[in-house]
C-alpha cells in the first residue's frame, strides 16, 4: 500500500514540474476582429422557423463568418470591434400557405438581407482610427450567385464579404 502511494506521489509531482519545464504557454494573439450581438432575442428575423425564436447557431455563423472574413482585411496592430444590432435574413416565413410552409423561407425580392451593425478601428495603442453604424442591405440580392448554394446563411455572407471589401479595403496599420 505503502509503495502504491509513494508511486502516486512521484507521478502528481512529476506531471507537476512537467508543466513547470515546458516554460511559459505561448500567449495566444488578440483577435484583430471581434463581434459581438447585442440582444440578439430582440433582431427581427434570425430564426429557422415562422414560430422559432432566434437560432444561435445561425448567430455563431455569422459571428466566425464575420470574424474571419474581417481578419482578411485588417492588418496587424489593427483591431475591428463590431457589435450587431439587428439581423434580418433573406426571404420570410409565409405560414398562411399552410403548415408544411413553417419552416420553409420564401426568398422573394421583397424580403432583402439586412444586418445593422456599429463597428471602431483601433490602431495598436487604442486609438480610433474610424467607427461608424451601418444599415447593410442587398436590394439586389437574387441577381447574383451566392455560395455554397446548401448555406443556410448565403445571401448574408455574400453581402458582409462585399461590405468588407469596400469598407476595410486599404486599411493601414497605423
Amino acid at each position: 500500500m505503502k509503495t502504491k502511494v509513494l508511486w502516486l506521489s512521484a507521478l502528481s509531482l512529476l506531471a507537476g514540474a512537467g508543466g513547470a519545464f515546458a516554460g511559459p504557454a505561448a500567449a495566444k494573439p488578440a483577435p484583430r476582429v471581434t463581434v459581438a450581438f447585442v440582444q440578439p432575442e430582440k433582431f427581427t428575423d434570425c430564426k429557422r422557423s415562422s414560430w422559432g425564436e432566434t437560432a444561435p447557431d445561425l448567430l455563431a455563423d455569422l459571428q466566425r463568418y464575420m470574424e474571419t472574413t474581417g481578419a482578411r482585411y485588417v492588418p496587424d496592430g489593427v483591431h475591428l470591434e463590431i457589435k450587431v444590432t439587428d439581423v434580418d435574413l433573406a426571404g420570410e416565413f409565409e405560414p398562411q400557405l399552410g403548415p408544411q410552409f413553417d419552416e420553409v423561407r420564401i426568398v422573394k425580392a421583397i424580403y432583402p438581407p439586412r444586418i445593422t451593425l456599429e463597428y471602431r478601428v483601433t490602431d495598436a495603442k487604442g486609438a480610433v482610427v474610424s467607427s461608424g453604424r451601418r444599415e447593410i442591405t442587398d436590394l439586389a440580392y437574387q441577381m447574383r450567385t451566392a455560395w455554397p448554394q446548401d448555406d443556410y446563411l448565403r445571401y448574408e455572407k455574400d453581402m458582409l464579404r462585399t461590405w468588407f471589401g469596400a469598407e476595410f479595403r486599404g486599411l493601414k496599420a497605423g
